[in-house]
């Protein structure tokens, strides 16, 4: 009797194998979406948009991003977490949306780790805080000290989870009585900035710099522990009277649970080739993005420690999302 369910256990492997290997040599034979859990224009959707092109033109088929915005990307994950493991909906990630969401939303519909299975790292984003160009505020200084001084002289838009973590942790670290102001997207919180409605925002410099390039604002500070040559000659918040102050926002690609271990490592290694190209790296720079890489199990691990490290930060500081 045991030999011969090892024999049926055995054959039922190699077909389940056999037909995983079919399905990645015939992968994609159709459109693949990849769902951007926000708005149009931030960091994550310029970047992801990039991706697609390049896997649409490898692939003879169309990636088509589909936003999906709200609840800090919640949403738009959930709807990912819900969709049919065939590899033809995907998801880009980000520190938020796989790790600080969990511990800021008291429900979010999905695992992050039960739900999604990890493809790879795409890259890391610092964020900026930026202001219009003829704005009061020329460092984090006059931000803390303005805010001392007058109540809603320094509120900060916020269109994303890692920019409220910013925020947070900016205002605690300063003592300063600094108020938030939540918005669902970049563009949203840019021209209210632009246009004078709110004083300051924090955002990733994939989305801000090309405003400040264009003159319609300008950079206060970078979230990364040290300088980056994304935002050349911006001091780091880390530099500028709070010590070891570092936020630094990732986007990695995963797909459903279920989805076939050799569509994943189809994907994988198309996309570690393509992010190892200099012209690629180049690409990914111009738009304020630092290039990643590496296997799925690089992407669980990488994960995994950014959990260890923001939980208790989050949880210490009390940073709920009702």
């Amino acid at each position: 009797m045991r030999s011969s369910l090892k024999k049926i256990t055995l054959a039922t492997a190699t077909l389940l194998f056999a037909g995983s290997a079919i399905a990645a040599s015939s992968y994609p034979s159709k459109p693949v979406r990849i769902i951007v859990p926000y708005q149009a224009g931030q960091g994550t959707d310029i970047a992801t948009r990039y991706f697609a092109d390049h896997l649409s033109k490898v692939f003879g088929q169309s990636f088509i991003v589909e936003n999906v915005g709200g609840a800090g990307g919640v949403i738009g994950t959930q709807v990912a977490a819900r969709a049919e493991g065939d590899g033809y909906t995907l998801t880009m990630g980000t520190n938020a949306t796989h790790v600080l969401n969990e511990y800021m939303y008291s429900s979010m519909g999905f695992s992050p780790v039960n739900d999604f299975e990890p493809v790879v790292l795409t890259g890391t984003l610092p964020m900026a805080i930026v202001t219009r160009p003829d704005s009061q505020f020329k460092s984090v200084q006059d931000i803390i000290d303005s805010a001392n001084k007058s109540d809603h002289s320094a509120d900060i838009a916020t269109p994303s989870t890692s920019a409220r973590l910013v925020f947070e942790l900016l205002k605690q670290q300063s003592g300063a009585p600094l108020f938030m102001i939540p918005y669902k997207g970049s563009s949203t919180s840019m021209s209210n900035v632009i246009g004078g409605q709110v004083p300051l925002s924090i955002d990733t410099i994939t989305a801000s710099r090309p405003q400040v390039e264009g003159g319609n604002l300008r950079a206060i500070a970078v979230t990364s522990a040290n300088p980056t040559d994304l935002l050349p000659g911006v001091a780091p918040v880390s530099q500028q009277g709070l010590s070891g102050f570092e936020v630094v926002a990732w986007n990695a690609l995963y797909a459903p649970k279920g989805t076939p271990h050799d569509i994943i490592a189809k994907l994988n290694l198309e996309l570690q080739a393509f992010l190892a190209l200099p012209e690629t790296q180049a690409k990914l720079h111009s738009m304020g993005y630092e290039p990643g890489g590496g296997t799925p199990g690089d992407l669980a691990a990488f994960a995994q420690a950014e959990r260890d490290k923001w939980r208790p930060i989050i949880e210490s500081a009390g940073l709920k999302v009702n």
